[in-house]
């Protein structure tokens, strides 16, 4: 299967990938003319031929215009700062699992000092959502939002989805949570917001917070689950039972 790039724009029937993308496709995979692969402006998608290899320029000329699709179900991610290495290993895999938007959150339970070092690491994740949005071949890398607090996050998150029929969903331990499968089972959403809470869990204030913006308590069983595995996990679910093709 082709790898896929992202450019800028396309220009007529050109189209240039410059940068650090360049340098990857140019060096580590020893482009050459003649070769093609795939390239992605966000909207469109191409098959293009390279013309020529640069130090930091690859240019092509397209080809054939390629289905651009986007994903089946539009999910937003409410994810809870966690350690940095976790947490980046859960944007690389949401945005293989087809995420949409993400939005980092700073609740009462997460260290203070990774929510006060959130914003310096947008430009690092930003980057991460972009290389696995290439790997994956995706149309276009999710987007990220700053860093905000559960409350206003809850109320704010997915309002551009509202009017599709949008399924909020919080991630709970609590006994009385029932399964994520029945919460979802039969739905016909087309949108989804999924609230992961800090290893720590949500506060009381936080979960009712929740229910006001009109989230639903579900849980993934009985054990208690790690941020990245609860990421895997949920996504995956949502994905069974609602996402078409």
């Amino acid at each position: 299967m082709r790898r896929r790039f992202f450019v800028d724009g396309f220009e007529g029937s050109r189209a240039r990938l410059e940068g650090e993308s360049a340098r990857h496709l140019g060096r580590a995979l020893r482009a050459e003319p003649g070769q093609l692969y795939e390239l992605s402006n966000g909207a469109d998608v191409w098959l293009a031929r390279i013309e020529r290899v640069e130090r930091d320029t690859v240019e092509f000329t397209l080809v054939e215009q390629l289905p651009s699709r986007e994903p089946g179900l539009r999910v937003t991610l409410l994810l809870s700062i966690v350690k940095f290495d976790r947490f980046e290993w859960c944007l690389e895999k949401a945005t293989e699992l087809g995420v949409c938007d993400i939005v980092p959150l700073a609740s009462a339970r997460c260290e203070n000092g990774l929510v006060d070092a959130a914003a310096k690491r947008a430009a690092r994740w930003e980057k991460i959502l972009f290389e696995a949005a290439q790997q994956a071949r995706r149309l276009r890398p999710p987007r990220l939002h700053r860093a905000e607090p559960p409350r206003i996050a809850f109320a704010g998150a997915g309002i551009h989805t509202r009017g599709l029929g949008t399924l909020p969903i919080i991630l709970s331990e609590r006994e009385s949570a029932p399964p994520l499968r029945t919460r979802v089972e039969g739905k016909g959403a087309a949108a989804a917001i999924l609230a992961i809470g800090p290893e720590g869990g949500w506060t009381d204030q936080e979960l009712d917070d929740a229910r006001a913006a009109g989230y639903e308590e579900a849980s993934l069983g009985m054990h208690i689950l790690r941020t990245e595995t609860a990421v895997i996990a949920s996504l995956a679910n949502l994905n069974f039972a609602l996402a078409e093709g």
